[in-house]
Order: C-alpha cells, then sequence, then structure tokens
C-alpha cells in the first residue's frame, strides 16, 4: 500500500467524487457537515468540506475504502476484514508508551487524542498496494503523542505492536499462522516526527471502522502501506532498530524502510506500476511515483543512503 497527495492524481484514474458526495447527501440532514460526534468522546464535529476544501482531488468511494483491505488479524483474503473486524471490541482502549522517554505510561485513547488536540483537519492521501485511492484520514501529527512521552536524547526510533487478541481476530488463531504475532513495525525518530506522519483516528469524519484499523492506526504517506500499523496498543521509544514483522517474515522482500521506490522491484513483481481500485482489472495502471509523490517533503530524510541497499 501506498499513500500518495491527492494533487498528483489524474482525475480519470480515481472514483468520481460525485460517488461520495451523492452518498454523503444522504447520511445526515445537515448539509456540509459528517458527524463527527460518531467520534466518541475524543473529536469534535467535522465540518468536511470545510476542512478538506483546500486540498483538490476527488475522493474514492467509502465502500471501496472499507471493503477492499489488507488486515491480516481478521484473514488473508481483501474482503475478510469487512466480513469479520466487527468482533473487534474497540472501546475502552488504551496504548502503552514506554522505552526512552521520560512520561511512560498507559494512556487512555480518549486522554491520548484530546479535544485540545485533535484538529478539525483531514488529511487526504492516496493509498496503494498495486491499487490506488484516496482517503480522506482524520487524525493528528505522530509528533503530538510522542512529544507528550518526552523522549530522552539518545532515542533514534518508534516501535509500534498491533493488539493480539485471538478470540476477537480470527487471523491469529488456528493451526496455520501467517505471521508471528503482535503484529510490529517501526520508524526511524526523524521519520515519525515529520508532519506527515500521521496516527489516524477516522476518515471521511466518522469513526475509524474496524477493518481500516480502528481504534487508532498509523499513516505514513511516503512509504509501502503495511508501514501503517492497524490497531495500535503499543508505542515503544528505543535507540536499536526495531523488528518490524514483514522483514522478520521474509527480510530479502521487505526492507525496513520501505519507502516508495518503483526503480526496485519486489523479487516477485515490478513495484513501477499502481492501478486504480474500482477501475477494474483491465484498467491501464499508472506510473508510481517516487517516495510516493513526496519527494520534496521526505526526500532529505535519506540524503547519502544507497536506497537500492536500504529499501
Amino acid at each position: 500500500m501506498l499513500i500518495k497527495a491527492a494533487d498528483k492524481i489524474r482525475s480519470s484514474e480515481i472514483t468520481p467524487k460525485s460517488h461520495f458526495l451523492n452518498r454523503r447527501a444522504l447520511l445526515a440532514g445537515t448539509a456540509g457537515l459528517i458527524a463527527g460526534a460518531a467520534l466518541p468522546g475524543y473529536a469534535r464535529s467535522l465540518d468536511f468540506e470545510k476542512a478538506s476544501g483546500d486540498l483538490p482531488g476527488p475522493l474514492t468511494d467509502k465502500d471501496d475504502i472499507t471493503s477492499y483491505n489488507n488486515f491480516y488479524e481478521f484473514g488473508l483474503d481483501k474482503t475478510d476484514p469487512k466480513k469479520y473486524a466487527g468482533a473487534l471490541t474497540t472501546d475502552p482502549w488504551s496504548v502503552k508508551i514506554d522505552g526512552m522517554v521520560n512520561n511512560p505510561g498507559d494512556y487512555a485513547l480518549e486522554d491520548l487524542i484530546k479535544p485540545s488536540t485533535l484538529e478539525e483537519r483531514v488529511y487526504r492521501f492516496r493509498c496503494v498496494e498495486a491499487w490506488a485511492m484516496v482517503v480522506p484520514w482524520v487524525g493528528i501529527p505522530l509528533a503530538d503523542v510522542i512529544a507528550r512521552a518526552d523522549p530522552v536524547g539518545s532515542a533514534k526510533y518508534v516501535a509500534f505492536e498491533t493488539l493480539v487478541r485471538p478470540s476477537e481476530m480470527r487471523g491469529q488463531r488456528g493451526s496455520f499462522q501467517l505471521l508471528d504475532w503482535p503484529y510490529r513495525e517501526g520508524l526511524r525518530l526523524d521519520e515519525a516526527m515529520h508532519p506527515l506522519t500521521i496516527l489516524a483516528n477516522g476518515l471521511y469524519g466518522e469513526e475509524l471502522p474496524n477493518q481500516n484499523g480502528a481504534p487508532l492506526r498509523l499513516v505514513v504517506p511516503w512509504k509501502y502501506g503495511f508501514k501503517s500499523i492497524k490497531s495500535i496498543v503499543r508505542i515503544t521509544l528505543t535507540d536499536k532498530q526495531p523488528q518490524t514483522s514483514w522483514n522478520m517474515q521474509a527480510a530479502r522482500e521487505y526492507g525496513f524502510y520501505s519507502n516508495v521506490n518503483p526503480e526496485v522491484d519486489h523479487p516477485r513483481w515490478s513495484q513501477a506500476k499502481e492501478r486504480v481500485v474500482g477501475a477494474g482489472i483491465f484498467a491501464k495502471k499508472q506510473d508510481t511515483l517516487m517516495f510516493n509523490g513526496y519527494a520534496d517533503e521526505v526526500g532529505g530524510l535519506y540524503a547519502g543512503m544507497d536506497l537500492r541497499k536500504n529499501f
């Protein structure tokens, strides 16, 4: 999965915005308002059009965003998360923040993302994993949460873990296990502090659906989507590069950095092209951009690095 700025996308390649607007008109009687109150306890009403009006580009149909997902805790098929993620209990929810920080603790979600820090903003990014979709995330900069934890000066990395609850996450039980749970991910501290890196707790101005990583997930726009870990329960600051699930599973195929680099092929397929969701399997693919189109914003983070070796 990749994430791109909407202004990098040709309108002919994305699901028409009118599809969303027609559906949106049915959601509430108040024109122009999507109920932010659906984010219980930690969100304010969100005037969607006002918040996203300066972000050009049509949005993908909400049904596509919420029904075509990778979330292996609920199954291997991309339709499994929507079928089975309803079993997940997301309230109450807390996130343990530990490691090399001055303010460790178990933070209740409503305390971690307070109304005073959750801005009425929409991050409209494009997500791709051999397909493309424009997703209007609602969230806050990860940097805000890290700042609250107050990392010590020697911290260099941020590690993340997903919930382990086999009783509700069917992909975590049974004889066949795709991954070694919990799902793990990690970023360098400067990547985590970058303003484009967010913690999302909603989309389309509504509470984040379970299949999309409720109640809290990472979104890193210039990296492949498996870096955007879902249903986060732990954030750890460390001075050592953390283990990450797909790198542990297949180091030859999935590097720690996982930056979008169309010049570096996956060992089993090319990553130079991407397809728009909803366009059909015979639709023409489009070129994948370096750093998913964010080269100007994040290229400096990797100055001097061999991006073929550090893939």
